[in-house]
């Protein structure tokens, strides 16, 4: 029978993954709930956020927690010029074409980064990469309890965005009703491109957090995806909400699995959960019906 501390430290460690988890699921549930079509490219552009952190720790050494400070703004103008240029132009107004291009944006990305740094698995090398803190009778992981802040941080700021600010308010109204937002004099174009390059900032933020504890290679991205679908699905489609409590639960859920089932078998317990969630509540936690 397992022992309590060691129980509670499977649950901390779960709740703390499972922070950077919602992360990465809050711009896939962002986009889906004002352009209402899955961003396929999702996985591949945390990768390639996550070769981002690791040359700016390798070439220049920067840490990267420091390295948040440009990555977000520099993913965002990515992800804005990506939607505004390619995605919207490319799709003709068909959303079954923005799923074809951004599946074959994340086809172009993950074989470009294959071709620069190879199949390689690389990692970063920081001084605090393993620094544990002892709260009680549990060891908590340093990295791991920054990356949690720094979610929840993230999800709250973004919260006050959508509901405290014009261009909030406006994302809001064209995930409400496109048309009438149109109507009213918001240029929804535009509002497609924020949308999408906040999404993009979000996986920056999460590969600036992942970097000090994870290895990287050019198909990473594709793990952490599909725990985001599983999140997203959770936690309801296009709940902002529902992504930060999915995950939360995501990573309790795998951190439990793993301590019974062993850390290969982790991710089985996720998709058990997304098969019941299904099947019992397919709207998720916080959907709606439509």
């Amino acid at each position: 029978m397992l022992k309590l501390d060691i129980l509670l430290s499977a649950v901390a460690n779960g709740l703390m993954t499972g922070a950077v988890y919602a992360l990465i699921a809050l711009g896939l549930t962002l986009v889906y709930g004002v352009l209402h079509i899955i961003n396929f490219a999702n996985g591949a552009m945390l990768t390639t956020a996550m070769y981002g952190v690791l040359l700016a720790h390798s070439v220049a050494g920067i840490d990267p927690y420091v390295a948040v400070f440009f990555l977000t703004p520099l993913f965002f103008a990515f992800g804005y010029a990506i939607q505004r240029w390619v995605i919207g132009p490319a799709s003709h107004g068909d959303d079954n074409n923005i799923l074809l291009v951004t599946l074959g944006l994340a086809i172009i990305l993950e074989n470009a980064l294959l071709a620069i740094f190879h199949s390689d698995t690389r990692s970063i090398d920081v001084p605090y990469g393993f620094s544990v803190i002892e709260v009680g009778t549990l060891l908590l992981s340093v990295p791991r309890l920054i990356a949690f802040a720094a979610a929840l941080a993230v999800a709250l700021l973004l919260a006050l965005v959508l509901t405290g600010t014009d261009t909030g308010k406006a994302i809001r109204a064209v995930a409400k009703e496109k048309t009438g937002a149109m109507l009213a004099g918001i240029d929804v174009e535009h509002i497609y491109a924020v949308t999408f390059g906040i999404g993009a900032a979000c996986l920056a933020i999460a590969a600036c957090l992942l970097m000090p504890t994870f290895v990287v290679n050019p198909r990473t991205g594709n793990a952490f995806v599909l725990v985001a679908f599983t999140i997203v699905v959770l936690g309801g489609m296009g709940s902002i909400a529902g992504a930060l409590v999915g995950g939360l639960i995501i990573g309790v859920v795998e951190s439990l699995s793993g301590l019974a089932f062993g850390e290969s078998l982790g991710q089985i317990g996720i998709f058990l959960l997304f098969i019941v969630v299904l099947l019992v509540r397919p709207t998720g936690l916080f959907g709606a019906k439509a």
